[in-house]
Protein backbone atom coordinates (compact mmCIF):
# COMPACT_ATOMS: atom_id res chain seq x y z
CA UNK A 1 0.00 0.00 0.00
CA UNK A 2 1.14 3.54 -0.80
CA UNK A 3 0.38 6.55 1.42
CA UNK A 4 0.29 10.02 -0.08
CA UNK A 5 0.23 13.32 1.81
CA UNK A 6 -0.57 16.37 -0.31
CA UNK A 7 0.46 19.44 1.67
CA UNK A 8 -0.20 23.01 0.57
CA UNK A 9 2.44 25.53 1.53
CA UNK A 10 1.77 27.61 4.65
CA UNK A 11 0.46 31.19 4.51
CA UNK A 12 2.82 33.47 2.62
CA UNK A 13 3.60 37.14 3.00
CA UNK A 14 2.59 39.85 0.57
CA UNK A 15 4.65 42.46 2.44
CA UNK A 16 7.47 42.54 -0.10
CA UNK A 17 6.13 43.85 -3.44
CA UNK A 18 9.60 43.74 -5.01
CA UNK A 19 9.81 39.94 -4.63
CA UNK A 20 8.61 37.61 -7.34
CA UNK A 21 5.84 35.13 -6.58
CA UNK A 22 8.50 32.40 -6.45
CA UNK A 23 10.47 34.28 -3.77
CA UNK A 24 7.56 35.08 -1.42
CA UNK A 25 8.37 34.01 2.16
CA UNK A 26 6.00 32.73 4.82
CA UNK A 27 4.26 35.26 7.02
CA UNK A 28 3.93 35.05 10.81
CA UNK A 29 0.91 32.75 10.62
CA UNK A 30 2.66 30.47 8.13
CA UNK A 31 5.72 30.26 10.38
CA UNK A 32 3.40 29.21 13.22
CA UNK A 33 1.18 26.80 11.27
CA UNK A 34 3.82 24.74 9.44
CA UNK A 35 5.65 23.37 12.49
CA UNK A 36 2.32 22.94 14.30
CA UNK A 37 0.86 20.83 11.49
CA UNK A 38 4.12 18.89 11.28
CA UNK A 39 3.74 18.06 14.96
CA UNK A 40 0.16 16.90 14.34
CA UNK A 41 1.49 14.39 11.79
CA UNK A 42 4.35 13.40 14.08
CA UNK A 43 1.90 12.75 16.93
CA UNK A 44 -0.10 10.52 14.54
CA UNK A 45 3.17 8.63 13.99
CA UNK A 46 3.19 9.57 10.33
CA UNK A 47 6.69 9.51 8.87
CA UNK A 48 6.76 9.88 5.07
CA UNK A 49 9.81 8.32 3.45
CA UNK A 50 10.09 11.20 0.99
CA UNK A 51 9.53 14.94 1.29
CA UNK A 52 9.17 16.31 -2.25
CA UNK A 53 8.71 20.06 -2.56
CA UNK A 54 8.20 22.85 -5.00
CA UNK A 55 11.36 24.96 -4.97
CA UNK A 56 9.31 28.15 -4.36
CA UNK A 57 10.44 29.73 -1.09
CA UNK A 58 7.07 29.41 0.67
CA UNK A 59 6.72 25.71 -0.21
CA UNK A 60 10.31 24.75 0.57
CA UNK A 61 10.23 26.62 3.88
CA UNK A 62 6.99 24.81 4.74
CA UNK A 63 8.65 21.47 3.95
CA UNK A 64 11.66 22.39 6.09
CA UNK A 65 9.46 23.35 9.06
CA UNK A 66 7.47 20.12 8.73
CA UNK A 67 10.73 18.17 8.49
CA UNK A 68 12.05 19.73 11.68
CA UNK A 69 8.81 18.96 13.55
CA UNK A 70 8.76 15.38 12.25
CA UNK A 71 12.46 14.55 12.75
CA UNK A 72 12.96 14.23 8.99
CA UNK A 73 16.41 15.40 7.82
CA UNK A 74 15.82 18.72 6.05
CA UNK A 75 18.89 18.03 3.92
CA UNK A 76 17.00 15.11 2.37
CA UNK A 77 14.09 17.21 1.10
CA UNK A 78 13.97 16.84 -2.69
CA UNK A 79 12.90 19.82 -4.78
CA UNK A 80 11.10 19.31 -8.06
CA UNK A 81 10.84 22.44 -10.26
CA UNK A 82 7.77 21.11 -12.11
CA UNK A 83 5.70 21.32 -8.90
CA UNK A 84 5.78 25.14 -9.00
CA UNK A 85 2.85 26.23 -11.20
CA UNK A 86 1.98 22.58 -11.86
CA UNK A 87 -1.33 21.38 -13.20
CA UNK A 88 -3.14 18.43 -11.69
CA UNK A 89 -1.77 16.25 -14.48
CA UNK A 90 1.81 17.37 -13.86
CA UNK A 91 1.51 16.55 -10.15
CA UNK A 92 -0.01 13.19 -11.06
CA UNK A 93 2.86 12.48 -13.49
CA UNK A 94 5.44 13.37 -10.83
CA UNK A 95 3.84 11.10 -8.23
CA UNK A 96 3.35 8.23 -10.69
CA UNK A 97 7.08 8.36 -11.44
CA UNK A 98 8.13 7.88 -7.80
CA UNK A 99 10.17 4.74 -7.18
CA UNK A 100 8.05 1.85 -5.98
CA UNK A 101 10.55 1.20 -3.20
CA UNK A 102 8.93 4.19 -1.45
CA UNK A 103 5.69 3.46 0.36
CA UNK A 104 4.90 6.98 1.53
CA UNK A 105 5.50 10.50 0.25
CA UNK A 106 4.68 14.05 1.29
CA UNK A 107 4.33 16.47 -1.61
CA UNK A 108 4.56 20.19 -0.76
CA UNK A 109 2.74 22.10 -3.47
CA UNK A 110 0.38 24.90 -4.47
CA UNK A 111 -3.24 25.59 -5.33
CA UNK A 112 -5.19 25.11 -7.53
CA UNK A 113 -3.36 21.89 -8.50
CA UNK A 114 -3.41 20.40 -4.99
CA UNK A 115 -7.20 20.80 -4.65
CA UNK A 116 -7.74 19.50 -8.18
CA UNK A 117 -5.57 16.45 -7.50
CA UNK A 118 -7.19 15.76 -4.11
CA UNK A 119 -10.64 15.71 -5.71
CA UNK A 120 -9.38 13.58 -8.59
CA UNK A 121 -7.83 10.83 -6.47
CA UNK A 122 -10.69 9.80 -4.17
CA UNK A 123 -14.42 10.16 -3.72
CA UNK A 124 -13.93 12.78 -0.99
CA UNK A 125 -14.81 16.22 -2.41
CA UNK A 126 -13.38 19.43 -0.98
CA UNK A 127 -13.78 23.03 -2.09
CA UNK A 128 -10.25 24.10 -1.27
CA UNK A 129 -7.08 22.87 0.40
CA UNK A 130 -6.26 25.89 2.58
CA UNK A 131 -2.73 27.01 3.32
CA UNK A 132 -0.88 24.38 5.34
CA UNK A 133 -3.71 21.92 4.67
CA UNK A 134 -2.94 18.21 4.41
CA UNK A 135 -4.99 15.86 2.24
CA UNK A 136 -4.06 12.21 2.66
CA UNK A 137 -5.03 9.16 0.63
CA UNK A 138 -3.98 5.52 0.50
CA UNK A 139 -3.41 3.57 -2.70
CA UNK A 140 -3.86 -0.17 -2.40
CA UNK A 141 -1.14 -1.03 -4.89
CA UNK A 142 2.57 -1.80 -4.85
CA UNK A 143 3.12 0.77 -7.62
CA UNK A 144 2.76 4.54 -7.77
CA UNK A 145 2.00 4.10 -11.49
CA UNK A 146 -1.41 2.74 -10.41
CA UNK A 147 -2.40 6.17 -9.12
CA UNK A 148 -5.48 7.04 -11.18
CA UNK A 149 -8.77 8.85 -10.88
CA UNK A 150 -10.85 7.56 -8.00
CA UNK A 151 -8.42 4.73 -7.19
CA UNK A 152 -7.40 6.03 -3.75
CA UNK A 153 -9.07 5.68 -0.39
CA UNK A 154 -9.48 8.90 1.55
CA UNK A 155 -7.45 8.91 4.76
CA UNK A 156 -7.83 12.39 6.29
CA UNK A 157 -8.03 16.12 5.59
CA UNK A 158 -6.47 18.42 8.19
CA UNK A 159 -5.77 22.13 8.23
CA UNK A 160 -4.70 24.66 10.88
CA UNK A 161 -8.11 26.21 11.54
CA UNK A 162 -9.35 22.80 12.73
CA UNK A 163 -6.94 23.25 15.64
CA UNK A 164 -5.95 26.92 15.97
CA UNK A 165 -7.77 30.22 16.12
CA UNK A 166 -6.88 32.67 13.36
CA UNK A 167 -4.23 35.25 14.17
Amino acid sequence: MKQLYLIRHAKSSWDYPDLTDFERPLNKRGLRDAPFMGMILHEKQIAPELFLSSPAKRALTTAQLFANAMNYPATQIVTEPRIYEASRQTLLDIIQSLPDTLNSAAIFCHNPAITDLANFLSDKRIDNVPTCGIFSVNLDSPSWRSLEQGKCVFNFFLYPKKFLKAV
